[in-house]
């Protein structure tokens, strides 16, 4: 119990509840008879019987209950095992979407689940923690490669058998998928008693990546639909007449064709549409799509949402396609303003917006493809797909739908649908933000202001001085308790500020295809000194609407070109570095070197060299100066924070000819030299023995009154 508050603290309190929450959610649909056949399989035999140890790979397509299967495995093997000696430990890790999929969450929420099985850990991982702090060292638990070698040692030093369950391998991102693989195969090689299954949706580059896994493949079995749609109907239609029901059963178990969401959605809408008569079933079932592909299924569903009227559909499909590229789960109302604003485009004030807004009408069009929310709760950050198959099909079906893409030829000319749903939110992101009420009033008073230099958390008439601060021992959320909130809205800010100030930049550095989108506006957004612009950044570092900021983003410092460099795509920035007037209003003075200094400070040091040849900015910054900001960043650098210097460096590999027409060459190497940056030193010398002007440059420069630049 000692250990308990803390390890909860550091790892998220919140992880292994969620997957509890969610195997218990998958418990309930489950209906055990339809999984018993993979116990019957030769290879999950031989993989449960073999005394060394195992790999095993589950594939099903999209809907076919791969996650059910797996909550009935884990059960399965709590309970087979739960009578041995020494008792196994067994870990589950569900990875429902993105953010769970990442290898950090990941091992996070199996390194809690390890721990609560195996009391004496906890000390050991307390005193690693804290050890790793004093070494000076940042939290490991933001270091994905650290929280592998614990639970790789922990494993390895256990003398108990392990079974390891991991579902919804094909959410993962690539190089989550490769630390996992890696760390299962040095656990293969170093333990004799660990064995691990995973599930996945079958696609080539999983199969490249599972190709030394046995597997088991989950195909239509009719037998298998028939219990599905039973336990469907019993948890829905419990109140039908019998040979209605029996009909729904028989009728559902033809069409499923091993998609058990298909099932369940049908079932749902059945409930939905209070089909009771046997012939008012039989023109229903008769009249669904056959379900060889589930987007057949899912635009006649969209299609019954939203009947023929373009301008629904456009509505519906927009809040969808939002809801698709969306960075965190949505409130009710963040997504009913985004589509509002959408479907509105000449809207310039929040009050227009707020005036069209229909929460109402949104959620009954889309909520079919949703899952189940609270409507007492509009502000909630809620609205999810109610499975990746939905999400697909907004991906790849949906457009189909759209008015201007239904030929072939439109949509092969159109860029990629990704591409298309990343310019969208970034543009509702960008002109949400240029609204006029964020131009015109300040997000926070003076009052608020000075609030928030106040401590947080602390009786003022007390003694106890203690103010809550943020440790790297502490999550933001719990960090945040009881601290002081605000609501944007209530400045006249409207319910899509928060979203758009938090993630247009995210959206803005994923734009990578034409058509770009028109960097004018965020030059306007970006404007130096304006008061959306310090609006919006005073917002992003304040996430969840705390008074006290949970980082520095001092929006006074930037401007459209920064702004850019450190988070637009490289795409972006070469535009802006195309065809930006940087002598511009909406520039800071000096704005390619204050560009710089951001980059150096922050962001991916790679920029560096496509400001120093843009069109608007290589005259700037093709001088001493710019290798000087950078050799004094290196200097300063903190050498237990890793970044690829060579990328800054090796900007000198290319300008042999500017250091010695210009003649500030020999300068750069005074510099360096004293400054002891070997990394320049060495490209100089190097690049002298292939130029003979730069050779003389650097031999026979005198010390001469440079541009302003004195060698300190």
């Amino acid at each position: 119990m000692f250990y308990d508050e803390k390890i909860s603290q550091w790892l998220g309190r919140d992880k292994l509840s969620h997957q509890r929450v969610h195997h218990a959610y998958l418990q309930s649909l489950r209906a055990n008879s339809a999984c018993e056949f993979l116990l019957e399989k030769p290879k999950f035999k031989n993989w449960y019987d073999a005394p060394d140890p195992q790999q095993l790979a589950i594939l099903g397509t999209t809907g076919s209950g791969k996650s059910v299967m797996m909550s009935f495995l884990i059960d399965e093997l709590c309970e087979r095992t739960k009578h041995k000696m020494p008792n196994p430990i067994i870990l589950y890790h569900y990875c429902q979407d993105a953010e769970t999929g990442e290898a950090l969450y990941m091992f996070s929420s199996l390194i809690m689940s390890l721990l609560e099985q195996c009391e004496e850990l906890k000390e050991t991982f307390h005193d690693w923690y804290n050890q790793d702090l004093r070494n000076g060292n940042s939290s490991p638990l933001t270091n994905v490669d650290k929280l592998v070698d614990f639970f790789r040692r922990s494993v390895k030093e256990l003398d108990r058998p392990l079974f390891l369950v991991i579902d919804g391998f094909d959410e993962c991102n690539m190089e989550s998928r490769t630390v996992l693989l890696e760390t299962l195969h040095i656990l293969s090689q170093n333990t004799s008693e660990t064995k691990v299954v995973l599930s996945s949706r079958p696609c080539q580059d999983i199969f490249n990546q599972l190709d030394e896994f046995p597997k088991i493949e989950i195909g239509s079995d009719e037998a298998r639909d028939k219990i599905i749609a039973e336990k469907s109907i019993k948890m829905n239609l419990a109140s039908l007449d019998p040979n209605v029901k029996q009909f729904a059963v028989e009728r559902l178990a033809s069409l499923a064709e091993g998609c058990s969401i298909w099932t369940k959605m049908t079932v749902a809408d059945i409930a939905a549409q209070e089909i009771r008569s046997l012939d008012s079933m039989k023109e229903f079932l008769d009249s669904i799509p056959l379900q060889q592909e589930l987007s057949d299924f899912y635009a006649s569903l969209f299609s019954r949402c939203t009947g023929k009227d373009p301008e629904v559909q456009h509505m519906a499909a927009t809040a969808l396609e939002i809801l698709c590229a969306a960075r965190r789960r949505l409130s009710i109302l963040e997504l009913s303003w985004a589509v509002a604003l959408v479907t509105h485009p000449d809207c310039t004030t929040v009050a227009e917006v707020a005036g069209l807004v229909d929460d109402q009408h949104v959620m009954s069009l889309i909520g079919p493809f949703i899952a189940g929310v609270d409507f007492n709760d509009l502000k909630k950050r809620q609205v999810i797909f109610v499975h990746p198959s939905a999400k697909e099909f907004v991906l790849n079906g949906l457009p189909l739908t759209r008015s201007g893409l239904q030929n072939v030829e439109t949509l092969s000319s159109a860029p990629s649908i990704a591409s298309r749903l990343e310019n969208t939110i970034f543009d509702v992101c960008v002109r949400y933000l240029l609204l006029d009420e964020i131009n015109n009033e300040p997000l926070f008073y003076e009052e608020q202001i000075a609030a928030d230099e106040l401590p947080q958390d602390v009786n003022l008439f007390s003694d106890d001085d203690g103010a809550t601060t943020y440790t790297t021992d502490s999550s933001w959320e719990h960090w945040e308790e009881g601290m002081t909130r605000y609501d944007p809205a209530d400045r006249g800010f409207g319910e899509f500020f928060v979203y758009a100030s938090c993630h247009w930049i995210d959206h803005f550095g994923s734009i990578t295809e034409e058509p770009l989108p028109d960097l004018a506006s965020v030059e306007t957004l970006c404007q130096a000194n304006s008061t959306k612009l310090l609006n919006w950044t005073s917002q992003h570092s304040r996430r969840d609407c705390v008074l006290q900021a949970r980082f520095e983003f001092d929006g006074s410092l930037y401007d459209p070109l920064s702004i850019t460099s450190l988070y637009g795509s490289e795409e972006l920035l070469l535009e802006m570095l195309e065809t930006s007037q940087f002598d511009s209003p909406e520039f800071l003075p000096n704005t390619a070197m204050l560009a710089v200094d951001q980059v150096l400070q922050w962001g991916d040091l790679r920029r560096l060299r496509m400001l120093f040849f843009g069109r608007g900015t290589a005259r700037h910054l093709q001088n001493l100066d710019f290798f000087r900001r950078i050799i004094d960043a290196w200097c300063f650098s903190n050498e237990s924070y890793s970044r690829d210097w060579d990328a800054a460096f090796d900007i000198i590999d290319g300008i042999p000819d500017i250091l010695a027409g210009e003649r500030w060459g020999n300068e750069l190497l005074c510099l360096a030299s004293s400054r002891g940056c070997l990394p320049v030193t060495k490209r100089l010398m190097k690049l002298a023995r292939q130029s003979s002007d730069l050779r003389n440059e650097l031999l026979h420069g005198t010390q001469r009154q440079s541009r302003s630049f004195r060698v300190f």
